[in-house]
């Protein structure tokens, strides 16, 4: 007689590899931070914010590592959106204003840049992790009058994979803004308090970038096409707000640590708009 354990299906090799470099990936992510942090001429109110915020992101891959073992589709589009904004997080952080970079933070950034790197790949390239990534999350089914908690397909249209990036992409404008707004609420404590008007601004465009999102993309992920223009009037908006204020109040050197983050998950989620648009149309006739 099989005890459970045998009969347990195994999950591909490819599956196991990856959680194993999810697992890595978030240990380096707090340590390589610990390090720049470690290493940096001026321990600063913006560089702490900075620092941990990167360090969250550990926690983000943990919840990857979720997903993945669970075999949900979402590990994918949430996969390539964590491994892109931790490879900026944490590379802002590794130039100083002044001077060279240390060699630690070097070789720190360049170690963690190739794990994030391989966990793309394996998301995308291997047939074995595709393959394992076809679940949908548990809800309550009512059937037969009995409740149950169950797998169940989404009801809505199915959508590409893109369109999931996007809207995963599109989810991190509001921290990618609310961070700044933080480091910049220092100089309001360094006296310059004609800066409170601005980020308090900064601070309440960043929340309801949260909710625009969400609003749009429940649309979105039902085939609603005024739903895309809407993401992208939001995308258009938010950088519009936070560039500025960025350069205005963070300097050139916060322009390049913070804009460049979110203009990254901007392109990235403009990017899949289009490949879905592409994907979804009718092929021309020949």
């Amino acid at each position: 007689m099989r005890t459970a354990a045998e009969t347990e299906v195994r999950r591909p090799s490819a599956v196991r590899a990856l959680t194993t470099l999810l697992a890595v990936t978030a240990a380096a992510t707090v340590v390589i931070e610990l390090l720049n942090y470690w290493y940096a001429p001026e321990q600063e109110f913006g560089l702490a914010v900075r620092t941990g915020w990167a360090m969250l992101r550990s926690l983000g891959f943990l919840v990857l590592i979720g997903h993945v073992n669970r075999g949900r589709t979402v590990a994918k589009p949430f996969g390539l959106i964590l491994a892109v904004t931790t490879v900026f997080a944490v590379g802002r952080l590794v130039v100083p204003r002044q001077g060279v970079p240390p060699l630690p933070g070097l070789l720190g950034f360049a170690l963690l840049t190739g794990l994030c790197v391989s966990v793309v790949v394996l998301l995308y390239r291997s047939d074995a992790v595709a393959g394992h990534l076809v679940r949908h999350r548990k809800t309550l089914v009512v059937e037969g009058g009995t409740i149950s908690w169950r797998e169940t397909a989404p009801k809505r249209p199915p959508v590409t994979g893109w369109l999931l990036t996007s809207r995963v992409a599109a989810f991190t404008y509001s921290p990618l803004m609310l961070v700044p707004a933080l480091v910049a609420g220092g100089a309001v404590l360094d006296g310059r308090l004609a800066a409170v008007p601005a980020v308090l601004l900064w601070f309440l465009v960043g929340i309801a970038a949260s909710y625009a999102v969400l609003f749009c993309t429940a649309f979105l992920m039902r085939g609603r096409h005024w739903a895309r223009r809407m993401l992208v009037a939001i995308t258009l908006g938010v950088l519009a707000v936070d560039l500025p204020l960025c350069w205005w109040l963070l300097g050139v050197d916060g322009l390049v640590r913070d804009g460049g983050p979110l203009l990254a998950a901007a392109a990235l989620a403009l990017y899949g708009l289009r490949r879905a648009a592409r994907a979804e149309a009718p092929p021309t006739p020949t």
